[in-house]
């Protein structure tokens, strides 16, 4: 085994919700990662879907970048809550310890897990393990990202100082924070409503001015805000909503976990050319909570 297998191996079984699920899963790494195997199932009707073309390189990006709205100030994170000064040393260790020796590179990403301040994101029961690698629970069956996963999503989505980011699933608003840190502004929705109001005002009261948190289900996305440049959803399904892929910029990026809610899923990297084509390709085994709404009614 390389090491960057034993990696992948180590980050997947940290990301199981327990160890029979973990050892099923490492048992299927190989056919996921293979070429041969299946495709990400896209619905039927999205009739743009082409899985047999090239697959998508993270971090090389084809995207026609458009220039700010004139008429549109939005602000930068101000970092001016107290939170950003607290346990900035545990913040770096994590980042050097989980994230940077794990080969995430991006210095934007880097940059921006050294800044959000995790502990602001969890329960107070779980503050002393805030900077450790792994997901916690946030209450209503759903969990914050382990810190490896958060930081590897946003590298793939190549984020730079003009994108507009959707998210699907706010949770705790950690991940929408990270993605702030880099992206011109982001959009997230959340389908339970506790968590879409708590994490809005977790989010203001931390300074994210460039965050907009919508209480809805995120399958239909958010079409009064569309085009995105980047897509990232936080739950598992077993395709790709339609309406995601149909709110995606040409040139744009989306990544995702696709798979059984309950079993084997995989990360997929799915970009849209300027043409319009879809390519998509397989990335990571994970194990993320499911999707919920609309998308289980195929």
């Amino acid at each position: 085994m390389t090491a960057k297998h034993a990696a992948t191996v180590r980050k997947f079984a940290i990301l199981s919700l327990s160890a029979a699920v973990a050892a099923a899963v490492l048992l299927g790494v190989l056919s996921l990662r293979s070429p041969g195997g299946p495709g990400p199932l896209f619905a039927s009707d999205n009739n743009q879907a082409e899985t047999g073309q090239a697959s998508a390189e993270p971090n090389q990006p084809d995207r026609t970048k458009e220039e700010p709205a004139k008429d549109r100030d939005i602000p930068r994170p101000d970092h001016n809550h107290p939170a950003f000064a607290e346990r900035a040393e545990e913040r770096n260790l994590m980042v050097a310890r989980y994230i940077q020796d794990e080969n995430v590179k991006d210095p934007n990403v880097l940059r921006a897990m050294r800044t959000v301040p995790r502990h602001a994101f969890v329960r107070p029961v779980d503050l002393r393990r805030a900077y450790a690698d792994h997901p916690l629970p946030i209450g209503l069956n759903q969990t914050i990202s382990q810190p490896y996963i958060v930081a590897y999503m946003t590298e793939a989505l190549g984020l730079d100082a003009n994108d507009k980011v959707l998210e699907i699933g706010t949770g705790s608003g950690y991940q929408a924070a990270v993605c702030a840190e880099i992206a011109r502004e982001v959009h997230t929705i959340e389908i339970l409503e506790p968590l879409a109001k708590s994490a809005t005002k977790r989010l203001k009261e931390l300074g994210y001015k460039n965050v907009t948190v919508k209480h809805g289900d995120g399958y239909f996305g958010w079409q009064e805000q569309a085009p995105f440049d980047a897509v990232i959803v936080t739950a598992a399904a077993g395709f790709v909503p339609p309406p995601l892929l149909q709110q995606l910029k040409p040139g744009g990026r989306m990544i995702l976990p696709l798979g059984s809610p309950y079993g084997i899923q995989t990360l997929v990297l799915v970009t849209k050319d300027r043409n319009g084509n879809i390519r998509s390709k397989r990335v990571l085994p994970v194990r993320f909570v499911p999707m919920t709404g609309k998308v289980t009614e195929r």
